[in-house]
C-alpha cells in the first residue's frame, strides 16, 4: 500500500492508526459508498468537507457519512455572512487533493479544522487517507490533537 502524506503526518506524531481499502469506483466517490464497501458503520465514517467563506477563508469539517452538514452552524462557528462548498476545480489546488479522497491531515495549507462531536461517541473513526480507497482508522481525539481540530456541532 502506498503511504500518504496523512499517514506520515501520523506516524511522525506516533498515532497509532490501521487502513482499510476498498475499491473505487468513480461513479459513486460519496462516504456512504466507501462505508457500504468496507461493511463499517456510516456514523463512525467521517467525510471531509472544504468550504470556503464569503472573506475567501477556507474552513475544513469532518461530518459522519449520512449527514448533511449544517449551513446555519458553520456560518455562526466561521463568522460569516456566507459559506459554501469549495469548488471542485479548486480543492486540489488549495488541499493537495482530489473528490473522495481530500483528507483533514496533510492539506497544503492548514486550515481551521472541525470535527461533529458524535465523533466523541465512536471507539474510533474512519477518515480518507488522502488517495481514494483508503481509509485510516484512529480515534478521534488523536485526529483532532494532529489537525488541532475542535469538536463542535456541524449537523
Amino acid at each position: 500500500m502506498k503511504k500518504t502524506n496523512a499517514m506520515r503526518i501520523l506516524e511522525s506524531c506516533s498515532v497509532p492508526y490501521t487502513t482499510l481499502s476498498y475499491t473505487v469506483d468513480e461513479n459513486h466517490l460519496d462516504a456512504m459508498h466507501a462505508s457500504a464497501e468496507l461493511g463499517i458503520d456510516p456514523e463512525s465514517l467521517f467525510k471531509t468537507i472544504v468550504m470556503i467563506t464569503d472573506k475567501k477563508e477556507l474552513f475544513v469539517f469532518c461530518v459522519p457519512a449520512p449527514y448533511e452538514i449544517s449551513l446555519k452552524k458553520v456560518r455562526e462557528l466561521c463568522s460569516a455572512k456566507s459559506i459554501d462548498l469549495l469548488p471542485l476545480s479548486m480543492l486540489q489546488k488549495y488541499t493537495g487533493y482530489i473528490r473522495g479522497g481530500c483528507s483533514p491531515l496533510g492539506m497544503i495549507h492548514k486550515y481551521p479544522t472541525y470535527i461533529e462531536e458524535s465523533a466523541l461517541l465512536c471507539d474510533r473513526i474512519y477518515v480518507s487517507a488522502g488517495i481514494r480507497g483508503t481509509m485510516l482508522c484512529l480515534e478521534s481525539e488523536s485526529l483532532a490533537k494532529v489537525t488541532e481540530a475542535e469538536f463542535v456541532s456541524l449537523i
